[in-house]
């Protein structure tokens, strides 16, 4: 009588069926993926608006862009640094031996940085499919889970054909378990996922305006 009225969740997890404790065992590791994810993109996110930052007053600080370029190096670690790199290679490239420039320099300089700016933007990016997948399906992962207890507490109920509470609840409990372990998977999910989704779109924006600075710079250089 005492393990029948046990109502900790170790106890609901216990008695519930196979099948019960597939969708559990799923949704709480769909949950921890989630944590991991979130956790990972924040500590990137942060990484990257501080590197934007220190990058931004490197690049206005009056230092001549050769310089700046040969003091970063062609391969840096920097999101920022990396378009700021993949402008300044096309621009070295599109200056012939005699000093002129090879026609078509700014829309080459161009494409350049947004195909830097796509890889950063899909680096970002990864990984929030996961919390978008996870907030959309969590929910009826759970649902499925309950159904599945609740139609055997109810094959339970009629074989033993009691009625009573005490016979009922178990079972129930047991049940509405899964529904909210997937709700505790998927809020999380859609929230992080709208917070992060907004953060990767400025810190992507902040790239797309820095591009478009340099190209202006350029601009300036090849019409004098």
């Amino acid at each position: 009588m005492e393990a029948a009225t046990d109502f900790t969740m170790w106890a609901l997890f216990a008695r519930a069926t196979i099948t019960v404790k597939l969708v559990m065992i799923m949704l709480i590791a769909a949950s921890v993926w989630c944590w991991a994810v979130i956790v990972d993109k924040i500590i990137q996110y942060r990484k990257a608006r501080a590197e934007a930052e220190i990058f931004d007053r490197q690049f206005w600080s009056g230092e001549p862009l050769d310089g700046l370029f040969d003091q970063i190096g062609t391969d840096p670690d920097g999101a920022s640094q990396k378009i700021f790199v993949a402008g300044m290679l096309e621009w070295r490239r599109s200056h012939r031996q005699d000093g002129g420039l090879i026609a078509g320099a700014t829309a080459r300089i161009d494409r350049s940085m947004d195909v830097a700016i796509a890889k950063e933007a899909a680096r970002l990016q990864r990984g929030l499919p996961v919390l978008a997948t996870v907030g959309s399906t969590a929910p009826f992962v759970g649902l499925f889970g309950t159904v599945w207890g609740i139609m055997n507490a109810f094959i339970e109920i009629a074989e033993a054909q009691n009625t009573n509470l005490a016979v009922v609840a178990p079972g129930i409990a047991e049940a509405l378990l899964a529904t909210g372990l997937g709700l505790l998977a998927a809020i999380p999910a859609v929230i992080f996922y709208n917070k992060l989704s907004g953060d990767s779109d400025r810190i992507v924006a902040g790239y797309e305006a820095f591009a478009d600075e340099f190209a202006t710079i350029l601009s300036r250089q090849l019409d004098s």
